[in-house]
């Protein structure tokens, strides 16, 4: 799915974002709620949110919650992690992130095929800020063997900079 965020950025740089576990749902502009799994070992229900700041993700197996929020959050002062593996309640939990810098022709390049391949996914949510269509959040979620795993682009066009997170969350027996 694929909509216009009707607010303008608040997370301004690439730099700005930072990452939180166990955040209770925030003010969201555009919401996609899914159900991803398997009858047999995991059903969960996911929550994908815009934020005016980004993304956070809500995961709801029946066992336990999962909430991942990234996002340029006042009085954090935390950068992104590159990487993070830990135990959240009934979860494993593994998230990694990655900032690239592109040139323009690039940026335009790689902001046009992120924005089709979510759009068209029936787990994708992805949203525009007003003024450059090349500035953008994105969320693509899917089952993985025993869990969930989900990506988000985050684009920053006035500095050439994608940032692009890798979640997964395994359900401990």
């Amino acid at each position: 799915m694929l909509t216009t965020l009707q607010t303008s950025y608040t997370d301004t740089r690439a730099g700005d974002l930072a990452w939180c576990l166990g955040r209770q749902a925030l003010p969201a502009l555009a919401v996609l709620n899914v159900e991803v799994g398997d009858a047999r070992r995991l059903r969960a229900k996911v929550e994908l949110r815009l934020l005016g700041a980004s993304h956070q993700v809500l995961v709801d197996a029946g066992r336990g919650e999962c909430s991942e929020t990234v996002a340029c959050m006042p009085g954090s002062r935390a950068p992104l992690p590159f990487g993070v593996a830990r135990r959240v309640g009934v979860w494993d939990y593994e998230f990694a992130a990655r900032i690239e810098t592109l040139s323009q022709g690039s940026f335009a390049g790689r902001a046009q095929e992120l924005l089709a391949l979510v759009a068209d996914h029936p787990h994708g949510l992805a949203g525009t800020f007003p003024g450059d269509p090349h500035a953008f959040t994105a969320l693509l979620v899917q089952y993985a063997e025993g869990g969930v795993r989900w990506r988000t682009w985050h684009a920053y066009p006035q500095e050439g900079r994608l940032v692009t997170t890798r979640t997964r969350v395994n359900a401990l027996p």
